[in-house]
């Protein structure tokens, strides 16, 4: 079996790191294409080199662009790697542009889609990602979705064919950045992930604020970026604060300033991120992956946003939705801290086993044998 798998963005390196090692056990050969649609050195090499993913068949070098240019120039030069190289199964992640451009290019030509992350919806079809959701849900043959909800919210849908809930990949990453390949269920990763960094920025373990933007929602909306830099400059603590390429465009153009007690640092890489979440005392963050990275490393997010796809996180009190209201970031962020220890809520850390399972049996219940055997090596 051959599959090619589209990546473009930082989130899906991280997800697709596990996924390719478990295709790789069971003996599918994959070309993984890199759309380019992050480019920056910080937000695209970094993360092959530490996730040990080696270079990409393909470099699309696609850079930055409007919505239409972008995916328009991503689905040209899938199609043509797709033309030449005739996988078995196009396998796409999440809900960037390159998502939606690997699955129209893959559908066109007849060729069947895998969606990781299938089923997720936020309900606010003003964001991209809804609509590159949507869409590629649409197209695919084989929807892997990390949890009950999405399942559900494929089935509200009419899709009720080729979906697996298989938990979530990310998780598989986490687990195994933090060393322990044979997690136990119920065990703490907190301790086994000892990446320090903090002493770095000037900060103390559990005595600072983590900080991150990268939407278009919070960065091209003046009001919602000038919300949320003036809740950080009132936080009354440090706050480190990883600037998105995208984010430090927006707050140049707008003027403005960066509060003193906010410490605006370069992007970094995935393990240096995981490092400052750990020993944050509260995450303040937009992005969806670090929402649920907060919650496994126990320690309380606030998202910056009035909607999440992750329900789960909010439902079980680890996560407050507080979109970019400076009074309304500042009480959540002083708000108690959550008793007892955060809930198991994305599976066991072997979701890529079972999506590599699934691609080569085809069968869901056969998912056990491979799985067992890919966990003892």
């Amino acid at each position: 079996m051959k599959i090619v798998t589209v990546v473009g963005a930082r989130p899906q390196f991280i997800k697709a790191a596990p996924a390719s090692r478990a295709l790789h056990a069971v003996g599918i050969e994959e070309v993984v294409v890199h759309t380019g649609q992050h480019y920056d050195p910080s937000m695209s090499a970094v993360f092959f080199r530490e996730l040990g993913m080696g270079e990409p068949a393909y470099n699309l070098e696609v850079g930055s662009g409007s919505h239409g240019e972008q995916t328009g120039r991503m689905l040209v030069e899938i199609e043509r790697i797709i033309t030449q190289e005739q996988p078995d199964v196009v396998l796409v992640y999440g809900d960037t542009n390159s998502t939606l451009a690997g699955a129209l290019a893959a559908a066109k030509l007849g060729t069947p889609v895998a969606h990781v992350e299938a089923g997720l919806r936020s309900f606010n079809r003003n964001m991209p990602e809804e609509i590159n959701r949507l869409v590629a849900d649409r197209l695919s043959s084989l929807l892997f979705c990390p949890t009950e909800n999405a399942v559900d919210n494929l089935a509200r849908e009419g899709m009720t064919e080729g979906v697996y809930q298989v938990g979530d990949v990310m998780y598989d990453a986490v687990l195994w950045a933090s060393g322990r390949a044979n997690y136990e269920q119920g065990s703490s990763i907190r301790s086994s992930t000892n990446y320090e960094l903090g002493a770095r920025y000037g900060v103390e373990e559990g005595k600072y604020l983590l900080a991150t933007v990268h939407r278009a929602a919070n960065t091209d909306d003046l009001a919602n970026l000038a919300g949320i830099m003036s809740a950080l400059g009132r936080m009354g603590e440090p706050v480190v604060f990883p600037l998105h390429p995208r984010t430090r465009k927006a707050l140049d153009e707008a003027g403005i300033d960066v509060a003193e007690n906010v410490k605006a640092i370069e992007p970094v890489s995935y393990l240096e991120m995981l490092s400052l979440e750990k020993d944050a005392r509260v995450i303040l963050t937009d992005s969806g992956g670090v929402q649920k990275e907060a919650l496994w490393l126990g320690v309380p997010c606030v998202t910056l946003r009035e909607e999440t796809e992750w329900v789960e996180t909010v439902e079980c009190g680890w996560n407050r939705l507080v979109g970019a209201d400076p009074d309304r970031i500042i009480e959540a962020v002083g708000a108690p801290r959550p008793e007892g220890s955060p809930p198991q809520l994305y599976g066991d850390g072997h979701a890529s086993e079972r999506i590599a399972a699934i691609l080569v049996g085809g069968e869901y219940e056969a998912d056990k044998e491979v799985v067992g055997q890919l966990s003892e090596r």
